[in-house]
């Protein structure tokens, strides 16, 4: 079963004339296919026009959130509540071409586990999206050390056991290639074909590339040091600690060879902001990205809500 997994969030013009070229492509595979709609809290028709397309197509599968909760948690609903051994996300804004879903499924059919696209020629904003983006998969791909030019492509092919463990927050849908190569996967990409926007405008920006450098440095944070976080909270501690005891050697010095007070320089006020400040910031929010997952993952909480399903169980199995 090939599972096509599809965030949806103010695309009311796109779900016609993408249901329709998915069905003619998927049909083409000749393998047995479902395609899971996940309604992001649309404020237009969208969710009137999802719930036609699965009376009229029982492969039409919809799951519908309460309110707008980002493409990372409706792309964990998507997975969560497909069905299938192979899973296919891609976005819903007719960009992606549903006709590369063959070449995903014809390279995960060589051995891999992972299939990325690769939107070689991009039909966006060079200013706005393109060199942005650039600028992110290379230093995703340098701090990773999983090398793939295009992170952000939502079109992937995944085999089902890669995703299983996988929890996504913040933009970290991007990021399960690298889950799944530090898991011993294999990751491959593909050239994909990339079409202009027809319908609806852009929900992306430049703002979008710092929240992608913040979720990797979690995520590496988390790979590396989550069983260990004392080498994180103990080393930035020492490291503190040490330059502290500098700037009070140099105040004393200061002082008593110098003939400079402490009242004169700001040495003494850089001791207790190394101590309090830089401390009680950087790992009190560390702290809290584990706290955050504790509470989630322990409880196993869903980082979304659920208003209503179509052709599904109110839960899925």
């Amino acid at each position: 079963m090939l599972s096509i997994t599809i965030p949806i969030f103010n695309e009311e013009p796109n779900v016609e004339p993408l249901h329709a070229k998915l069905v003619q492509s998927l049909e083409a595979l000749g393998k047995p296919f479902e395609i899971v709609l996940v309604n992001d809290g649309s404020t237009d028709g969208s969710a009137a026009a999802l719930d036609a397309l699965a009376a009229r197509d029982k492969r039409v599968k919809v799951v519908h959130f309460r309110r707008n909760y980002g493409q990372t948690a409706a792309m964990m609903a998507g997975i969560r509540y497909a069905s299938g051994e192979i899973i296919v996300p891609m976005d819903g804004d007719m960009q992606n071409d549903p006709a590369d879903i063959a070449k995903l499924v014809a390279k995960l059919d060589e051995g891999f586990d992972v299939v990325s696209g690769w939107r070689r020629d991009r039909k966006d904003s060079v200013l706005q999206r393109t060199l942005p983006s650039r600028a992110a998969n290379f230093l995703i791909s340098w701090i990773s050390g999983v090398h793939l030019h295009d992170y952000g492509c939502s079109l992937k092919a995944y085999r089902r056991d890669v995703l299983k463990d996988v929890k996504l927050y913040g933009e970290m849908h991007r990021f399960i290639p690298i889950y799944a190569s530090w898991e011993g996967g294999r990751v491959t990409e593909v050239p994909v074909t990339h079409h202009p926007r027809m319908h609806g405008q852009s929900k992306y920006g430049v703002e979008r590339v710092l929240k992608v450098v913040l979720d990797l440095i979690v995520v590496q944070f988390l790979a590396r040091y989550a069983n260990r976080p004392i080498y994180v909270f103990g080393g930035f501690g020492i490291g503190a600690m040490t330059l502290a005891v500098l700037a009070g050697v140099w105040a004393v010095y200061l002082k008593y060879f110098e003939n400079t007070s402490f009242i004169q320089t700001p040495l003494p006020l850089l001791v207790v902001t190394l101590f309090v400040t830089g401390g009680m910031s950087v790992l009190m929010g560390l702290l809290a990205e584990i706290i955050m997952r504790t509470y989630y993952e322990s409880q196993g909480k869903p980082v979304y809500l659920v208003k209503g399903t179509v052709n599904l169980p109110s839960e899925p199995s």
